[in-house]
């Protein structure tokens, strides 16, 4: 077994883990100049807003680059504002998410970045607010008072029982959801405490709640948008892209955040229609930018230029994909390694085949009749016949169908998910990209 080889294949598997880029050094050694235009989008609706307290709906396919956006945003903002950038899975267990514990995981998390930046708040504001929330989790400590002191420990173990404790999240609901004024009224006095003493406006960013199931997001948002939307603050809230297509929620969080929608485009390949012609030439910019994000983590040696062209192809764009597909072709390679020690082993057309028919496999196991009808439908119009059904509407949130964006939206059907198309007789005329 060649060890350099070894270690250089699983730093580069190293370097595939490291999606979203959220720390400083992680984003100098892999960030890829994209999304500026977006970001640009984000800062004028925050910077503009006419009562300082603007709430933005940020969306886009899920592995887009959303997280990674949203930490550069938060790091260009940050001499400016008192910015909180959290994910909501760290506080809350993703199935039991609701707009209550949304907003008291705001208050959490507002109280543990003024600890952890050390703003200077009287003891007696921290000794109440702690109470509070020792209250409101059920916090057993020998001496409470004797542990405020502490607070950035206590707010760590606040959060703790929030992530962990369904019991404790289930009281907090029951408390609130009829008095969220009561909760918000809390949220605006930290809010405050906290200008004050910095003497600079708050941006609070959630991030991670477009990656809840399409059924939960309707929960929270079809009768509590009203109530997510009263903190005194500016708040990014992340929602799936798929809720833009439903046609009573989309009016809805339209009206409350006064249409301040802001969508991360997938990056854009072809042209519509231009991936269906025999031998089609992708988008140079699109196509460079996914190959760079690629050179930063696969060393040259380890990559064949073909197998990198192809990888780019079957991500449809998408940053997530792009890397899901690398990172599989380093796990065959691994195990190519260690299986045949001395042979030299590189990403090839018949690594990248075995890596994409494994992903394809995985697309195929959840569909039925029902899903291949409308990816076949959306495969030759680019639209569904009805954008809005709920079905299409969880294979737009799974992937299988992406959502480009030129003066009018389109859509198409996931490249890798395409073969299975084929293989069901659905499509033809047409080759696979690999």
């Amino acid at each position: 077994m060649s060890e350099d080889l070894l270690k250089a294949f699983q730093q580069a598997y190293r370097n595939l883990e490291l999606l979203p880029l959220i720390e400083q050094n992680d984003l100098d050694q892999f960030r890829v100049d994209y999304g500026n235009e977006v970001i640009e989008e984000l800062e004028q609706l925050v910077e503009d807003s006419p009562n300082g307290d603007g709430k933005i709906i940020f969306t886009g396919h899920t592995g887009c680059g959303k997280s990674t956006l949203l930490a550069e945003f938060s790091r260009r903002l940050e001499e400016r504002y008192f910015v909180v950038l959290f994910s909501i899975s760290d506080t809350i267990e993703m199935s039991d998410v609701n707009h209550v514990n949304i907003l008291f995981a705001i208050a959490v998390n507002l109280m543990y970045e003024a600890e952890a930046r050390q703003v200077e708040i009287p003891k007696s504001t921290k000794d109440a607010f702690y109470k509070w929330f020792a209250t409101r989790t059920k916090t057993e400590t020998e001496s409470l008072d004797a542990e405020v002191s502490t607070g950035f420990d206590l707010l760590t173990l606040f959060k703790g029982v929030l992530k962990v404790n369904a019991a404790v999240r289930n009281e907090i609901k029951q408390e609130f959801e009829r008095k969220i004024s009561d909760l918000v009224a809390r949220i605006n006095e930290i809010a405050a405490v906290i200008q004050v003493a910095i003497r600079k406006e708050i941006l609070v960013l959630i991030d991670d709640l477009d990656k809840l199931e399409l059924g939960r997001v309707n929960d929270i948002y079809r009768d509590n948008i009203k109530a997510l939307c009263q903190p005194n603050l500016r708040i990014i809230y992340t929602i799936p892209i798929a809720v833009l297509r439903d046609k009573f929620l989309r009016p809805l969080i339209e009206t409350e955040t006064n249409d301040q929608i802001v969508v991360m485009p997938v990056l854009k390949l072809f042209e519509k229609g231009q991936s269906r012609q025999t031998n089609p030439q992708p988008r140079a910019q699109a196509k460079d930018v996914l190959s760079e994000i690629l050179h930063k983590r696969i060393a040259d040696e380890l990559i064949k230029p073909q197998a990198t062209e192809q990888i780019v192809l079957n991500s449809g764009g998408v940053l997530r994909e792009l890397i899901r597909i690398a990172n599989e072709c380093c796990r065959i390679a691994l195990r190519l390694i260690r299986r045949k020690p001395g042979q030299l082993v590189i990403i090839d057309e018949q690594i990248l085949d075995e890596a994409v028919n494994n992903i394809r496999n995985d697309f195929a196991v959840p569909l039925g009749k029902v899903d291949y009808a409308i990816l076949q439908t959306t495969y030759k119009n680019f639209m569904p016949d009805d954008p809005k059904e709920l079905d299409f509407l969880d294979l737009l949130h799974g992937l299988y169908v992406l959502e480009y964006r030129n003066r009018k939206n389109w859509y198409d059907v996931h490249p890798i998910v395409v073969e299975l198309l084929r293989d069901q007789g659905l499509i033809n005329g047409s080759q696979p990209i690999i």
